[in-house]
């Protein structure tokens, strides 16, 4: 019974810390989201690049995040091989870091983090200020779990449970190394698994010769969560976490071998404290960075051929799969199966519109006639996607599918619709103003180009927001989406009025380029209020969206 008990207190606290970290991480994620394409792209030399990588690591709390946004901007062309390398490597070491600062105890913070978090998340309607009292009260349940952790230790730490278990795994350290490894995959977070290992350290539940193991495996193991979670993208963007697994693993074989037996010759003595621990991971992911920073432009080449590129000849069914539509008007299938196939081709018109919208911002700086051609061209692309939408939504059969899937059916057109739009907006306004912009030579001002590059990437987090809605039909991303939208609005009004302070002020930049400011500030809103508009239908259903937003009774106003 001693033992259930425990199983169930052990668990109950492992959760409460893996959700805790989630939240913490979807809590940056919603408020900076929009900055992290331009913090990990921008050009600068390898050491600054681990840098913005190890800064992006400690606000989410996940190396992994890191290597998986490091991945996604390889694959669309954004990031080469050594800069996502660098930065995952700096990132390996900002989770460390966070380690260190959650590991100090920390317990009389907690009641502080509740109630300011609570109150923020709870009481305040500003979208930012909501996303940092969710940041807070995440930070308050990591430190509660830990302390659930520890409790849940104590028990059986005197038992001959499980000084038995840790004992044979100080003595087995190749299969401390595995469990290690294992737990970190499992729980699919190395903070989560590490900061659990430092804590059963800490309490002196495991001896350090354990936990050392434990947290080398931990940091093998956490190589391989962006290995798998980017499986399914191209070899371009799988690259980067398959190289820093490699360079991962290898270095926690190497340490655990030479810490092992450095260790049982008696030549390095260490301190049996969770600290100690703690520092023998920064150190760890410290060197790791320092070895092997100066040779990641060395390992593109052969991790190239073990990981080339997929066939371009158009007789390759891989070639041809993004062309490839998920409709098929003569098979109709069932009402679930063509509600999945209709999400499953909006999915792939959002991203050839995302495709579309990414690179206009580069284009008014450094676009040329053949860049803004190709964004032109893609507007086909989607215009074709919506015409195979309405073919299959014409086709399906009212009486079969009843009122309620020919609703659901119409209502993803509407967005087909509203997305064919949101291309037009990129091929029709913002690819021809690019294309002036080219003509003129002309730059916008420092503070306006500020602006409209920070616009253009809250649109952009959104457009991957919707995407999300579209697919999980999830009521609370979707208040999020329209609130984003009214967000987007503010930002577009104030944008518009420090522009028209400046052209008082007589900024040269700002009168040349007054026009295209204006017009590309209007087009951005119109794009993101297009896209947003997949949160309509949810909203409604769950009865949070009002009919109108006039005053039905006017005798009210009167009185």
């Amino acid at each position: 019974m001693a033992i259930l008990s425990f199983l169930i207190q052990l668990f109950g606290a492992v959760m409460l810390l893996l959700f805790a970290v989630r939240m913490v991480r979807t809590g940056i994620e919603r408020s900076y989201g929009a900055s992290f394409q331009r913090m990990m792209t921008s050009e600068r030399s390898l050491l600054g690049t681990a840098a913005a990588g190890l800064g992006l690591a400690v606000v989410l709390q996940s190396s992994a995040a890191v290597a998986l946004l490091a991945a996604g901007f390889a694959a669309g062309g954004f990031l080469s091989f050594a800069s996502g390398l660098a930065i995952v490597l700096g990132g390996d070491l900002g989770s460390a870091l966070i380690i260190q600062i959650l590991s100090f105890r920390l317990d009389w913070l907690v009641p502080v983090l509740l109630a300011v978090g609570g109150w923020l998340f709870v009481k305040t309607e500003n979208r930012s200020w909501r996303q940092a009292g969710r940041i807070l009260m995440g930070i308050a349940f990591i430190l509660i779990s830990l302390r659930f952790l520890r409790e849940a230790m104590d028990p059986i730490r005197d038992s001959a449970f499980l000084p038995a278990i840790a004992n044979y795994l100080a003595r087995d350290y190749i299969t401390a190394f595995l469990v290690g490894g294992a737990l970190a995959f499992v729980m699919h977070s190395s903070v989560a698994a590490i900061l659990m290992c430092v804590t059963l350290v800490q309490i002196g539940a495991v001896p350090f010769a354990a936990g050392l193991s434990l947290m080398l495996g931990a940091n093998f193991g956490a190589g391989f969560i962006p290995v798998w979670l980017s499986r399914g993208m191209s070899p371009a963007a799988r690259r980067i976490p398959f190289a820093n697994l490699l360079l991962r693993g290898s270095w926690a074989v190497a340490m655990l071998f030479a810490c092992t037996l450095a260790t049982r010759a008696g030549m390095i003595t260490w301190p049996q404290t969770g600290q100690a621990l703690v520092s023998a991971h920064i150190a760890f992911n410290a060197s790791l960075l320092l070895i092997a920073l100066p040779f990641v432009r060395l390992l593109e080449a052969p991790i190239a051929g073990v990981m080339p590129n997929g066939s371009k000849h158009p007789d390759d069914p891989l070639a041809t799969l993004q062309s490839h539509s998920a409709l098929d008007p003569e098979n109709i299938g069932t009402p679930a199966q063509a509600i999945a196939s209709l999400k499953q081709e909006l999915l792939t018109m959002s991203d050839m519109v995302g495709n579309m919208f990414r690179p206009t911002i580069d284009l008014y700086r450094r676009g040329d006639e053949d860049s803004i051609r190709a964004v032109i061209a893609l507007d086909r692309d989607v215009n074709d996607r919506l015409t195979g939408i309405r073919e299959f939504v014409a086709a399906i059969p009212q009486r079969e599918f009843g009122k309620e899937n020919a609703k659901l059916a119409r209502d993803l057109m509407e967005y087909a619709i509203r997305l064919e739009t949101a291309g037009d907006v990129v091929a029709k306004r913002l690819a021809p103003l690019a294309r002036q912009m080219r003509e003129k030579q002309a730059r916008f001002s420092e503070q306006g180009w500020t602006e409209l590059r920070n616009l253009h990437e809250c649109s952009l987090a959104n457009l991957k927001l919707a995407s999300n809605v579209l697919l999980s039909d999830d009521l609370e991303s979707a208040r999020l989406l329209s609130l984003e939208k009214t967000e987007v609005k503010r930002a577009e009004r104030k944008s518009r009025k420090r522009h028209l302070k400046r052209l008082q002020e007589g900024l040269v930049d700002s009168f040349e380029t007054s026009d295209i400011h204006l017009e590309t500030l209007r087009a951005f809103r119109e794009f993101n209020s297009h896209i947003a508009a997949v949160a309509y239908p949810v909203l409604y259903r769950n009865g949070q969206l009002l009919e109108t937003r006039l005053i039905e009774d006017m005798s009210e106003v009167a009185r």
